[in-house]
């Protein structure tokens, strides 16, 4: 496999593959997202969701994935920090706006500053054409915020605060692709950074959240521990997918296809959360 990635990387084969794996995680972060803002309270659906992660990922890490190299080691250090200030920051979002609201922000803010941040990092260069889709992809979901926030009847006094975190997620984004892209392309094996990725991540929200999940009714535990399965299995294939596209192809074009999220996340919404959509927000 690992040889196959290597043999793909850089080529039009591997643009294509790309291209899918980052579309199959825009709809999949969609779900994820939606995961967080259900029935419960967001750090307490996170941090089950990360227990699950942390239970399956840790016979991976230990006993099939080949062992980290010592390279990777301070790379996961960093990793770590900037996945619990976007962790904490998203968290602070979904507590304070509306989903269809504030999930705009943060995506629209994330493909523009991973796209600097690409050219900057990774010496990626895009063309007139590239920018305009970018430009039309970020305005067009900002657009979609404003007329969200516009419409919004309920939770407006907590809608500033909820913006400003939204934004600052969006950051952290950017900053966790980029940063994601340049570790995993430092492994010998993208199983191992993977393996140890989710592992390492998933040890922060449990042990932050272990209180308000102390005060959960023990009735509430079953719904809770399905939804961390199901979130486990959704944030493997949604952050593998786009970590996977960001080693074999350039990191902007997969960080701004995974954008398209935010058409999912509309649908999701409506579907599932209950929330209003309407013929000029679709």
């Amino acid at each position: 496999m690992t040889e196959w990635i290597n043999q793909i990387a850089g080529t039009p084969e591997g643009a294509r593959i790309a291209s899918m794996m980052a579309l199959s995680a825009a709809l999949l972060h969609a779900i994820f997202g939606a995961l967080q803002k259900g029935r419960h309270d967001p750090w307490v659906s996170r941090a089950a969701i990360d227990i699950a992660i942390v239970i399956l990922a840790l016979p991976v890490a230990l006993f099939i994935a080949p062992w980290p190299e010592p390279v990777l080691w301070p790379i996961f250090a960093g990793m770590v920090l900037i996945h619990i200030g976007y962790k904490l920051s998203q968290a602070m979002t979904y507590q304070r706006g509306a989903y269809t609201v504030v999930y705009p922000v943060v995506r629209g803010t994330g493909p523009l500053v991973t796209v600097i941040m690409a050219s900057v990092v990774f010496n990626e260069r895009y063309n007139l054409t590239q920018w305009l889709g970018v430009a039309t992809l970020v305005a067009g979901i900002l657009g979609l915020a404003a007329y969200n926030y516009r419409k919004l009847d309920v939770g407006r006094e907590t809608l500033v605060p909820a913006l400003i975190w939204a934004t600052i997620t969006g950051i952290f984004v950017a900053a966790y692709t980029t940063y994601d892209a340049w570790g995993i392309r430092q492994a010998a094996n993208p199983l191992t950074f993977l393996a140890w990725f989710f592992l390492l991540d998933g040890l922060f929200m449990p042990l932050f959240a272990r209180h308000r999940l102390a005060l959960l009714p023990r009735a509430e535990w079953r719904g809770l521990a399905i939804r961390g399965v199901i979130g486990a299995f959704v944030a493997f294939a949604s952050f593998g997918s786009i970590m996977m596209a960001t080693r074999i192809d350039e990191v902007g074009r997969a960080a701004v296809l995974r954008e398209t999220s935010t058409v999912f996340a509309a649908l999701v919404g409506w579907l599932v959360l209950g929330e209003k959509v309407g013929p000029p927000r679709a």
